[in-house]
């Protein structure tokens, strides 16, 4: 739907009445994911895309009701193979979509969602698309929930689940049932407006290359940065977002981060290291990670302390830097990086689930946890 915020935010101000249509869930080969919209205004204007074509022309039709009725329609629509391949598809598929009325401006100002590449509140759309409260629309941001689904589990559960799609600024679903369990007849459509989360990496070596990959993979927003320009390129990282020649410490003075963001530092070297931590360590990151030995780590830790860090600001340095998974390539010990910063951001253990009780997902720790500043990621 960030797509055509602009539009939507502006028919709004004007006070031209419209329908969204979203994509709540595909099947097989539908062409666009989840979170997908399209609207429809009074006068006829329409912006947004569901299939390529496949379905828009129906889906105009259910929006001309919505506008004249006011009541919300969830509808699904197959997508025969003839149709697909038009579209450039390679099967059929079956799309289920959700038109509604667009917002009131008393109860959700779409200027609020607008985000920027550098500095944003994450926020979410979170709008029940099945159940008693079908049409209704809340917000969801670093100040919590803006309004109730009637059941205080629900909400707990719904604003949980909705937080770790916001902290991938990923659009999802959340089935609820009415007594907060983790399925059931009650369906949110979840849509985040927010920049991806920041990894910064620091230490341009075939490891930080590694880390770089993964971190994509679960849909960070990846800075690689090193003082040392003959390793510091495009060409080693590909799979960066930005490559950043320049002293660690520098850098991250300049650049922006927020609660979401990891930092991951491999360099190896005392003079970039510890500059760089002392500073990493004063932020509100979500994580700092170090790599080294563990005579590095007890060195690292006392140059740090020379430095003025508190026993409490230590705490927070993750070094060595992952878990244990016995990995010795650059590419497992990346896998043993992302593992700590996923337990770190949900408050998991690290242990082997069939050696552990309870529930895999337990939805009491995340609505706990969803209390707090957005953090990492899952996967994108």
């Amino acid at each position: 739907m960030r797509d055509i915020l602009t539009e939507l935010s502006n028919w709004q101000h004007s006070r031209t009445r419209f329908a969204v249509a979203s994509i709540v869930r595909t099947w097989q080969s539908a062409p666009r994911g989840t979170g997908a919209s399209m609207a429809v205004s009074e006068t006829g204007a329409v912006v947004g895309s569901l299939s390529g074509g496949c379905v828009e022309g129906a889906v105009y039709a259910v929006a001309e009701e919505v506008l004249a009725t006011g009541q919300p329609q969830l509808i699904r629509y197959g997508v025969s193979d003839d149709e697909a391949f038009e579209t450039g598809l390679t099967c059929g598929g079956t799309l289920e979509v959700f038109v509604r009325p667009g917002p009131d401006p008393t109860s959700v100002d779409l200027n609020t969602l607008h985000t920027d590449h550098v500095h944003v509140a994450p926020t979410a759309l979170v709008t029940c698309v099945s159940g008693d409260y079908a049409g209704t629309h809340f917000l969801l941001g670093p100040g919590g929930f803006s309004g109730s689904f009637g059941d205080r589990r629900v909400d707990d559960m719904v604003s949980a689940a909705a937080h770790a799609l916001l902290n991938r600024a990923a659009d999802g679903v959340v089935e609820c049932g009415r007594n907060g369990a983790m399925c059931g007849d009650q369906v949110f459509l979840v849509q985040s407006f927010a920049p991806h989360p920041r990894m910064i990496v620091f230490g341009a070596i075939d490891f930080a290359r590694a880390v770089t990959e993964i971190g994509k993979f679960l849909g960070y927003h990846v800075t690689i940065c090193d003082a040392r320009s003959t390793f510091t390129t495009a060409a080693r990282f590909p799979d960066a977002d930005e490559v950043v020649v320049s002293w660690p410490h520098r850098y991250l003075q300049q650049t922006s981060t927020d609660e979401r963001t990891v930092i991951c530092v491999l360099t190896h070297d005392e003079k970039f290291d510890i500059p760089v931590l002392r500073m990493a360590l004063r932020l509100p990151v979500a994580y700092v990670g170090a790599m080294g030995s563990r005579r590095t780590h007890r060195k690292r830790l006392t140059a740090l302390r020379e430095c003025g860090l508190t026993e409490t600001e230590l705490e927070a340095l993750h070094s060595p830097i992952g878990l244990d998974l016995g990995a010795h390539t650059p590419e497992e010990t990346a896998v043993s990086v992302a593992a700590e910063i996923i337990a770190e951001a949900r408050g998991g253990s690290g242990a082997r689930l069939r050696r552990s009780r309870g529930a895999i997902h337990p939805a009491a720790n995340w609505a706990q946890r969803a209390t707090r500043p957005a953090v990492a990621p899952l996967v994108r």
